[in-house]
C-alpha cells in the first residue's frame, strides 16, 4: 500500500473530507482536501507527522474557498 492509499484511508477516518491524492510526475504527492478547518488540519497534521509511510520532505499548504465537485475522498 502507498502513500496516497494512507492518505485517503486517513481522510476517512478523520471524516468530513473530500478531494484526492495525486502523484504527480517529479515523485511529489498532491493532497486536495476539502472540509472543516479543524478536519483539514487534522489531516496536515497527519501529514507532517512520523505515522506516513515513505519519507515527506515537506509539506506546502494552500488555503482557498472550496470548489466542491468532489465525491468522496479519492486515490488518483
Amino acid at each position: 500500500m502507498g502513500f496516497r492509499w494512507f492518505t485517503r484511508a486517513n481522510a476517512l477516518e478523520i471524516g468530513g473530507l473530500t478531494g484526492f491524492a495525486l502523484n504527480l510526475d517529479d515523485g511529489r504527492v498532491q493532497v486536495v482536501a476539502e472540509g472543516r478547518r479543524e478536519n483539514c488540519h487534522r489531516l496536515l497534521d497527519w501529514l507532517r507527522s512520523d505515522d506516513t509511510p515513505g519519507r515527506v520532505d515537506g509539506v506546502t499548504e494552500i488555503w482557498d474557498t472550496p470548489r466542491g465537485g468532489y465525491e468522496g475522498f479519492e486515490v488518483r
